[in-house]
């Protein structure tokens, strides 16, 4: 990932360092109020050559769903297979400090997502939404390659909507294989379930591959405790209730209730992490070890392992980062 808080000099060398040491993919994150996700793209897919570049995620309620077609499509005809692009409701607080916060936020992004896959495969679309509307709205040009259009959501409600409407999904960290296998399992049942009460079902094109992209906080060191010091400060808001999808399914869930419960503070929260919960919740320790956790995610269904830099040097941090890619994957 690049980091959201990235220093703007460092924005481009950081997106082709990336590519230097042999990442497949590097994803932008559009959180409030940082910088917005199709202005980053643009540049990182302009400043690189090779790379994929991911967008996770845009929130649906922040945008006109024809006018995002425009900015999506004009990136895929520029740079044709290289994009992949996540959608989301966004977080709810964030967007009630915009005024953003719709009073359906599945239907409102059934809505956006329907509209933005019909337009982007050369659909003319009339449709009118209880938050999109369309009247005979078409692309002028339509991409020779049309980017997967996946959904950024968390709860099984919203997974079983982006089975129905999208490519795939973004899941916001922290994943683990417990949490993936609930994902997909929701998913699926989207996939397989008659078109429901949300969207434009008329519209939908036929779904593609399904693409599972998941987030974790990342630190590798020769030294596990080194990484897992790193680690902690960016597990302090998993104990909030928008991450309770994540750690419901987990085998320690009610200790960590209680953990999070008769802390102070976030920080002592974090501080209070035992070692294998952090294990759990992060891809972390030694080049071998954090490898083995994407083989893990990868095996459970992760078609995109996404890492999150951790500690204050995030040039640093993608340096070594970069050494799981030199140990062999496990046979999965």
């Amino acid at each position: 990932m690049l980091p959201r808080d990235l220093p703007a000099g460092q924005f481009v060398t950081y997106a082709r360092r990336a590519e230097e040491l042999g990442f497949e993919e590097i994803w932008v994150v559009e959180d409030c109020f940082f910088r917005g996700g199709i202005a980053q793209a643009a540049v990182v897919l302009a400043a690189t050559t090779n790379i994929v570049v991911g967008i996770g995620i845009l929130p649906a309620a922040a945008r006109n769903p024809g006018f995002a077609t425009l900015e999506i499509a004009t990136l895929a005809e520029l740079f044709p297979g290289r994009l992949q692009v996540g959608i989301g409701h966004g977080m709810p607080s964030w967007m009630r400090q915009t005024g953003s916060w719709p009073a359906s936020p599945l239907a409102m992004l059934a809505e956006n997502v329907d509209l933005i896959r019909a337009l982007m495969r050369g659909a003319s679309v009339t449709a009118a939404g209880r938050y999109a509307q369309a009247d005979s709205v078409a692309l002028a040009a339509v991409p020779s390659t049309v980017p997967p259009i996946l959904a950024g959501v968390r709860g099984p409600k919203s997974l079983e909507l982006a089975g129905a409407c999208a490519d795939g999904v973004v899941l916001a960290e922290p994943v683990t294989p417990e949490y993936l296998a609930a994902a997909i399992d929701a998913l699926d049942g989207g996939r397989d379930a008659p078109p429901g009460d949300f969207g434009f079902p008329g519209l939908r094109p036929p779904l593609g591959r399904r693409h599972v992209v998941a987030y974790n906080v990342a630190a590798v060191d020769e030294d596990p405790a080194v990484a897992r010091d790193l680690v902690r400060p960016a597990l302090e808001w998993i104990g909030d209730p928008d991450w309770a999808p994540h750690i419901r399914v987990l085998p320690f869930a009610e200790e960590f209730a209680a953990l999070r419960s008769d802390s102070a503070s976030r920080a002592d929260f974090a501080a209070a992490l035992p070692e294998h919960w952090i294990d759990q919740l992060a891809v972390v320790g030694t080049a071998a070890a954090a490898r083995r956790r994407i083989d893990e995610l990868h095996a459970a269904g992760a078609t995109s392992v996404v890492l999150i830099p951790a500690g204050p040097d995030p040039v640093n941090a993608l340096e070594s980062l970069a050494a799981v890619l030199s140990v062999r994957p496990a046979a999965v």
